[in-house]
């Protein structure tokens, strides 16, 4: 049997995973294969309901639309929080002096990312709504000269952009991701595979903590290999990289009560088209399969 993952270079432990062959020895013993499925993240839900893919990951937002469109996925792991991830930024000297000050502005981030979570989360917070006192925009690859002239006025960067902006000095962070949101990637599946497969899925989760262990280990090569693949400087890749926790964690209540949370802002503000119940996503059978293999694999910290 093969199993089909979907990866995109946005999540740097699937990334990783798909490059380094070790999910492949992981299923070896079990007369398993693997078939990598380049995906982008607002794909994976689509591409897991349809067949494409058996297993994916994303930011906390994708699942949460997932769940409203009616697609049945189920929670697997979870990465740890990733306070360093992600920024809401606009131009020094722009004279925007909190999140408050952007009712009636433009902003551009990766919609329908935990881009739109964080910048959901943060407008809550300073008693404005994501849907109706902003202009949200989708972030285009040249977003960052957009906020340097003005033409945008808040820009949420992450990775290596971010790393590259803030070492040219000319952006002002109005707003950490990490103190907003916990700002995980989430890893899920279909509830039809964790049902007849749960052990093929924590193999797959065991995996991934293999390839964060190898990232955390080795980031200057992690760093060269993205700056190679996907553009920027190693420089600014390992600033990035370094900044990420390289820990998989089951499934938990305090995931979920963060998911829930996002999907009430996001469905009051009418991101989301209707509610949901984050919980009917947990599965207990691949929440008992996947605990003991990431307890047995994340070494000690």
């Amino acid at each position: 049997m093969t199993v089909n993952v979907g990866v995109h270079p946005a999540n740097p432990s699937l990334y990783h995973l798909s490059r380094l062959g070790l999910l492949e020895e992981a299923l070896r013993p079990l007369g398993e294969t693997v078939a990598w499925h380049q995906i982008g993240g607002l794909r994976t839900a689509a591409a897991l309901a349809d067949g494409t893919i058996d297993f994916g990951g994303t930011g906390s937002t994708p699942p949460l639309s997932a769940q409203a469109a009616g697609h049945d996925l189920v929670y697997a792991a979870v990465s740890a929080p990733r306070p360093g991830h992600g920024a809401l930024l606009v131009r020094a000297g722009s004279g925007i002096g909190s999140v408050a000050d952007l009712k009636g502005r433009t902003i551009h981030l990766a919609i329908g990312s935990w881009q739109t979570h964080f910048v959901g989360k943060a407008l809550t917070g300073h008693g404005l709504s994501y849907g109706t006192d902003i202009t949200a925009e989708r972030s285009a690859a040249d977003s960052y000269a957009q906020l340097l002239d003005g033409r945008i006025d808040a820009w949420v960067g992450q990775g290596a952009e971010l790393s590259a902006a803030r070492r040219e000095g000319r952006v002002r962070t109005l707003a950490e991701a990490g103190d907003v949101i916990a700002d995980r990637s989430v890893f899920f599946t279909r509830r039809d595979v964790a049902d007849t497969r749960p052990e093929l899925i924590a193999v797959i989760v065991s995996a991934l903590q293999a390839a964060d262990d190898w990232a955390a280990g080795h980031l200057d090569e992690a760093a060269a290999i993205a700056a190679a693949d996907q553009g920027g400087t190693a420089a600014d890749w390992r600033e990035a990289l370094a900044a990420l926790p390289w820990r998989i964690e089951p499934v938990s209540d305090a995931f979920v009560a963060e998911q829930q949370e996002a999907a009430d802002i996001l469905a009051a503000t009418g991101f989301l088209p209707r509610p949901i119940t984050v919980a009917d996503a947990r599965h207990p059978g691949l929440d008992a399969a996947a605990a003991p293999v990431l307890a047995a694999a994340t070494p000690e910290k």
